[in-house]
């Protein structure tokens, strides 16, 4: 389950690189063509309406989030079906391509959308397929799962699919505004480059476990550029809370209710911090109500959807002292998730326990 909540790379590092080619796609460009080598489930495209709205997702079958995002991404096809919208999920940087059809026949309803595998040319690197270069490399999409919105044949939206609920209604009301979305996407671009160049005098400190060190860098870069705490907060807490850090809380705290706010992941990722119940952080450190608070707001923004907020959620809430209400949020969380972890079945077993017992001590002894 760390992988859903948070990974210090993966969450927070971008890749800038660039095609050879010089080819780029950016939010207002046209869409390219699609070009997959097979299609395993759903409707069949062979190529992309101009008058349509399409949802293309890139995922693969060893990427945690990507399964997080899967059941998300049916229910908004079941959403927007009606109203024209097509979600196709392109599985890419696929370690073993024939892992795919059973991966997704195992899915079943949880993964109920069109789904096809990239043409990826004879003795090519798995991130060479024409769909990865043509779109994900293009847009300078190293990470998965990526999403492209696409309406009337050109690129509306580029992101999370966990964060397309608001762009997609718009676009699927016409009240999206596709020249700020470009702006916006200009910003971020270049955001990410800066928070690369703070990652790379970051790395030795925290493979060295230096995190004072560590803390001194991204202090420096946050006074420098402070739009970048929205992005650098998390780890910026988590450092603090691996230092012993006496403020650790107090900026937890102000990244919960600022910064962060908005970011059901970033919410997530200090949640779990601190209920982690393998971490090793003092007591001290923990703040199980600043978790609940948290986790509530991840669970706000994510509509109740996201399985691995839900585990992060139950756990706060048992915490809290509210055993029944963390049956409930466990109970959803593993029916949610596509492949229920040991430790989360084994947390609802204890949720479980824990609210037998309470009712146990409700029955009066026998006279």
């Amino acid at each position: 389950m760390r992988v859903p909540r948070l990974c210090l790379a993966a969450c927070l590092l971008f890749s800038v690189a660039t095609v050879a080619s010089g080819q780029t796609l950016s939010v207002g460009d046209s869409a390219p063509p699609l070009s997959v080598s097979k299609w395993v489930k759903g409707e069949k495209f062979d190529r992309l309406e101009p008058d349509q709205t399409y949802v293309v997702e890139f995922w693969a079958t060893w990427c945690g989030p990507c399964r997080t995002s899967i059941p998300h991404l049916t229910e908004l096809q079941k959403r927007y079906h009606d109203k024209g919208v097509r979600v196709i999920g392109v599985s890419v940087f696929e370690h073993d391509p024939s892992k795919v059809e059973p991966f997704v026949k195992e899915m079943g309803d949880k993964m109920d959308y069109s789904v096809a595998l990239d043409d990826v040319p004879k003795d090519a690197k798995r991130d060479e397929g024409k769909m990865a270069v043509a779109w994900m490399k293009a847009a300078e999409e190293d990470g998965i799962p990526t999403a492209f919105i696409v309406k009337n044949g050109k690129i509306a939206w580029i992101g999370h699919p966990m964060q397309m609920d608001e762009p997609l209604s718009q676009v699927v009301a016409g009240d999206f505004d596709i020249s700020a979305a470009a702006a916006r996407r200009k910003e971020e671009k270049s955001a990410q480059q800066k928070i690369m160049a703070v990652f790379s005098k970051l790395a030795k400190h925290i493979r060295a476990k230096e995190h004072k060190e560590a803390l001194e860098v991204l202090d420096k870069a946050l006074a420098a550029d402070a739009a970048l705490e929205r992005r650098l907060g998390v780890t910026k807490f988590n450092l603090m809370v691996q230092a012993g850090d006496d403020g650790a809380l107090e900026y937890g705290r102000k990244l919960v209710e600022g910064p962060a706010k908005d970011d059901a992941n970033a919410l997530n990722a200090i949640a779990w911090t601190l209920v982690d119940p393998d971490s090793k952080i003092d007591a001290s450190k923990r703040d199980a109500k600043l978790a609940l608070q948290a986790a509530t707001r991840a669970n706000e923004l994510t509509k109740g959807e996201n399985f691995a907020i839900l585990d992060t959620l139950a756990k706060a809430t048992f915490d809290t002292g509210d055993a029944s209400k963390a049956v409930e949020l466990q109970e959803k969380a593993v029916k949610l998730a596509p492949e229920p972890t040991p430790d989360m079945k084994e947390r609802l077993d204890k949720y479980r326990k824990a609210v037998k017992e309470k009712d146990k001590e409700k029955v009066p002894a026998p006279n």
